[in-house]
């Protein structure tokens, strides 16, 4: 296993996804960039679907110096990322919304209609995370490894 602490990202992908804490009217909004080029998640943040949660999404970014950022029309990204650097639109986050469609997919707390849900806040961010850090930079704890990361 190989972890890379910095490397340089020229473009990079931007989407949020929906999902819910114990009820529908609890949303918990996943918020994703992933490497246009490699499809490797970057980085994620949880939280609302507002600045805030974006901002701390774009703090997260920033070491790596990316170039352009892809993402769809929502007001969060025109507003906060530089103009010259943003591109609006469905050609180029394609490989995202497969990323979201997989992960929907393994994870069925993401699932649009499911039976299955987090009942706390807390522990809906760590499974999550852990699955997507297992799946994504294939991180193994202890002796254990998931058969679906194979």
């Amino acid at each position: 296993m190989e972890i890379i602490p910095y490397c340089h990202i020229e473009e990079t992908e931007l989407d949020e996804m929906w999902s819910y804490v114990q009820n529908k009217k609890n949303q918990r909004w996943l918020w994703l960039a992933i490497d246009h080029n490699t499809r490797r998640i970057v980085a994620f943040a949880f939280g609302r679907r507002i600045q805030a949660v974006f901002k701390k999404l774009r703090k997260l970014l920033k070491p790596f110096d990316i170039r352009r950022y892809y993402s769809d029309a929502f007001l969060c990204y025109c507003k906060l990322l530089p103009k010259k650097q943003h591109t609006v639109g469905k050609s180029n986050t394609q490989r995202i919304e497969r990323k979201n469609l997989t992960l929907r997919t393994r994870i069925k707390r993401l699932a649009r209609k499911t039976i299955c849900f987090s009942k706390c806040q807390k522990m809906h961010d760590i499974v999550i995370g852990l699955v997507i850090n297992i799946l994504d930079f294939g991180l193994v704890f202890g002796d254990y490894f998931h058969a679906f990361c194979t």
